[in-house]
């Protein structure tokens, strides 16, 4: 049996899954954890990647692996391959003003156009731009710019700092892949290209290594024991290659994040900047709206109703659609679809009779799938037509989640059987690059709720949520 492995290098995790080649079967997988914050030491992910894989077993009988991770994360090397200062993660929101900044500078139409995306404060370049205007010093050095991926690989591979690496600092053997490539913004899914205008734009200067961008299923090179490594990707993309997604899924996503995405076979350019024209890992494109509130939202309501998650499905179904007219606007984290960084979470709709325990809990449920399903009329409106939508993430198991979903999204919503599909994301990679064809697994659903569409959850969502734009 021919064994792949693929990685999941997540904001709060490492997993690793590995699989028969043929069948795509689990056959075992490991875990993690990473520290909390928006920023971390990238030294932090490379102990916990090795971590996961001893208790995943060890590679020593794996063909190859592929790691997919968290998106935007700016990683700045020097010139001897040493992190320069804590890497600045996709949820930490200092550089607003300088995703601003840029924004003003080259114009949203014009950065739309260029880069298929408008600055927010998770991008790439935003990072750099913030680095440039607040750690003058620490700019100068930057001798390479990578995302997290691409320097767990470029570990993988054998290269890092003098000393700590079999290889050492090769800031040239340093690769993404287009769909991490494609959230910097500096790189063209128009042109399959950096931009490298809009890197200097960002850092001031545009003579630092960038990685090589692979393309789907070639190959990064070997491990020093001989493993091949296939190119990774960013989270959502590799989501998407577990999943098997095809033009007309739509992903809704529930983690910490919220993302709502489909595979496209066009690039888009939305000047608004809801929707971010990505590219994805196939060599199509994932058109992407992302939220930086979800699951979370759910874990700090039952904390308030001092409840757990099985006992907020409960008390939620309880209560009728609506709520009561009670409405959660869950901005906890600041926002990022819409760009409201300093945003804060709000309830309204409040009364003596509709102030209750069940009105709370669907409220909650409610205001976090209702931010989406404004994602999802985003990604309809550059042209993107769906026939289903797939929930994924460990809250997409709630009953109550599965049972709101179908009532706020007018789409049939199936719920696929819980699983890392990031990480499987990676081993579809793995497998892609060790044979040369893209493996067709087959994903089974664990719920597949009756459509029960209720605008009216939406309509009183939007009337308090447009109030934190004004």
């Amino acid at each position: 049996m021919t064994l792949v492995a693929g990685v999941d290098s997540s904001t709060q995790s490492c997993k690793v899954v590995i699989r028969d080649l043929e069948t795509g079967a689990l056959v075992r997988s490991g875990r993690a954890a990473h520290p909390d914050g928006t920023e971390v030491d990238p030294a932090a992910w490379w102990t916990a990647l090795q971590q996961a894989i001893a208790e995943a077993g060890g590679l020593d009988d794996v063909a190859a692996i592929s790691i997919a991770g968290q998106q935007h994360g700016m990683v700045a090397l020097d010139a001897d391959g040493r992190v320069i200062r804590p890497a600045l993660l996709w949820n930490d929101t200092r550089s607003a003003a300088a995703a601003a900044d840029l924004t003003a500078e080259v114009g949203a139409d014009e950065y739309a156009r260029r880069a298929g995306l408008v600055p927010v404060a998770s991008f790439t370049a935003t990072k750099l731009r913030w680095l440039k205007d607040n750690e003058p010093e620490n700019a100068a050095r930057v001798a390479a710019v990578a995302l997290p991926h691409d320097w767990l690989t470029w570990r993988l591979l054998g290269y890092g700092p003098a000393g700590e690496s079999p290889l050492g600092p090769v800031l040239e053997a340093l690769t993404t892949d287009r769909s991490d490539a494609s959230g910097t913004a500096y790189w063209s899914p128009f042109s399959d290209d950096y931009d490298l205008e809009l890197l200097e734009r960002a850092l001031g200067r545009r003579d630092v290594v960038l990685p090589r961008v692979l393309g789907p299923g070639e190959s990064a090179g070997k491990t020093p024991e001989g493993v091949l490594v296939g190119p990774g990707a960013g989270d959502n993309a590799g989501a998407a290659l577990g999943l098997g997604a095809a033009a007309g899924d739509v992903v809704v996503s529930l983690g910490t994040s919220g993302t709502v995405f489909a595979v496209a076979e066009d690039p888009v350019a939305d000047p608004t900047g809801t929707v971010a024209g990505f590219a994805d890992a196939s060599g199509l494109y994932l058109p992407i709206v992302v939220t930086l509130n979800a699951a979370r939202v759910l874990g700090s309501i039952a904390g308030v109703l001092g409840v757990d998650f099985d006992e907020l499905a409960r008390l939620a179904l309880a209560a009728e659609p609506g709520s009561g007219g009670v409405v959660l606007v869950p901005y906890f984290e600041g926002e990022r679809t819409p760009n409201l960084p300093d945003a804060k979470a709000s309830l309204h709709g409040l009364t003596l009779a509709s102030t209750t325990r069940e009105n709370l809990a669907r409220a909650a449920i409610e205001g976090m799938l209702s931010g989406l399903g404004a994602g999802l009329d985003a990604v309809r409106a550059v042209g993107v037509e769906d026939t289903r939508v797939l929930l994924i993430g460990g809250a997409a198991q709630n009953p109550a989640v599965q049972a709101v979903a179908a009532q706020i999204f007018d789409a049939p919503v199936v719920v696929p059987e819980p699983g890392e599909y990031v990480a499987d994301g990676g081993a579809v990679q793995a497998a892609w690059a060790l044979t040369g064809s893209r493996p067709s697994w087959q994903v089974s659903l664990a719920a597949s709720p009756g459509p029960d569409f209720r605008p009216e959850i939406r309509e009183q969502y939007l009337r308090y949520a447009s109030q934190a734009l004004a």
